[in-house]
């Protein structure tokens, strides 16, 4: 039976998941697709590291799309907290619900003897105002408590702060979420979960062991081609045969950014649309910046496109008409177009490695391994009861 939305299905086999990623647009190879396939069948979360551009992403998006499942996207950032992550109460809701109320406050209140009294009768009825009806859920939690089988995707889980590690770690273990005000909700049917990585910095040993990992790189000239027929681009077969080839070429150079899988679609695509039959220096110049970000990447891509292309064949000097000023640039692997010095260029990925401290979340943290929270907590005990509190002590006096 064809996943659906209401029938979603597991795959049934390795080649079973190769056979339905291929019919969404994805070429997986054989490790790629064993990786999905347990990942489905061990309920394990799976973390995709490698450079970007290299189908991380589009794979939880195909995962969804084959099983019918739910997709939820968690967006990593730097500064990120576990309010965006999880959840937050709709405090927003509550003051508005405490207004309309407001009179049953007051009879509640009438005979207290004291302030000390009256404070107390209020805390009490704490659970009324922090419980399901006031939570806001995130994606970690809607993945958990949610009706409908999810995929979750955590993306780009290496830009967010280590604290969020942490966070995550209840989660990729156990598939639940702990609200100290309400309790432990667990997932009824666990969530697909993957993680990305484009190892800008080195993640903790204990988020690692907790996943399925696979490392995604470049693939080979053949997949890539393959990679080009399935997106349908409309590039002729040896035109796209000779663009993969120039591309790999591009991606020995020392680039900061090499041209990724999505880019090489790009430039098919575009080259297409010029109704580009054969490639030659001038078009590929014109083009390049398709697939070349940075300024120091096209100037050293326009000197060896002429040798990926047709070694015979030299491009023309313009006065490199691809940035419209006429100064000289300067290739010699000492000064750049955007003001960086290959001598004294600092490799960040080594800093940012060497500032991480493997261990560091093996410790205690909230919901860690062992006992906690299984049970509804008793009124009064988290942040927004506090809050609660102070709120109706401004209101009694």
């Amino acid at each position: 039976m064809p996943a659906t939305p209401d029938h979603p299905t597991e795959f049934a086999s390795v080649e079973d998941v190769t056979e339905r990623f291929a019919a969404h647009g994805y070429i997986a190879d054989r490790r790629l697709a064993t990786t999905v396939f347990l990942l489905t069948r061990l309920d394990k979360p799976v973390l995709l590291e490698g450079p970007a551009g290299v189908g991380k992403t589009e794979l939880a998006k195909t995962l969804a799309a084959a099983t019918g499942r739910r997709l939820l996207r968690l967006q990593c950032y730097e500064g990120q907290d576990e309010s965006r992550a999880l959840y937050e109460w709709d405090y927003g809701k509550q003051l508005l619900y405490t207004q309309m109320l407001r009179d049953k406050i007051g009879e509640l209140t009438a005979d207290a003897p004291d302030l000390v009294s009256a404070v107390r009768r209020i805390e009490e009825q704490d659970s009324v105002f922090f419980s399901d009806r006031f939570l806001a859920p995130r994606p970690l939690l809607e993945a958990v408590r949610g009706e409908e089988p999810s995929v979750l995707l955590i993306d780009e889980v290496d830009r967010a702060d280590e604290a969020l590690e942490a966070v995550l770690l209840e989660c990729l273990a156990e598939y639940q979420v702990s609200v100290p005000e309400v309790g432990t909700y667990t997932a009824k049917t666990p969530p697909y979960i993957v993680l990305t990585s484009n190892n800008s910095r080195d993640l903790s040993a204990a988020l690692k062991r907790r996943c399925l990992h696979l490392s995604l790189g470049y693939p080979d000239a053949e997949r890539e081609l393959e990679i080009l027929r399935s997106k349908e681009t409309g590039l002729p077969e040896a035109t796209a045969r000779h663009l993969v080839e120039v591309v790999r070429g591009l991606r020995e150079l020392r680039l900061r950014k090499n041209p990724s899988i999505s880019e090489t679609v790009d430039w098919a695509r575009t080259l297409a649309v010029l109704g580009v039959d054969e490639l030659g220096p001038e078009v590929l110049a014109d083009t390049a910046n398709v697939v070349l970000k940075y300024e120091r990447d096209l100037g050293r891509a326009l000197d060896v496109l002429p040798r990926l292309v047709d070694p015979n064949r030299t491009l023309p000097q313009p006065g490199h008409h691809h940035d419209g000023h006429g100064h000289p640039h300067h290739h010699d692997g000492h000064d750049d177009h955007d003001g960086h010095d290959d001598r004294h260029e600092v490799d960040g990925r080594a800093l940012r490695t060497a500032m991480d401290q493997q261990g560091r979340h093996d410790k205690d943290y909230y919901g860690a391994p062992g006992p906690g929270p299984t049970r509804r907590t008793a009124p009064g005990a988290g942040q927004g009861a506090r809050s609660f509190a102070a709120m109706a002590r401004r209101r009694a006096v």
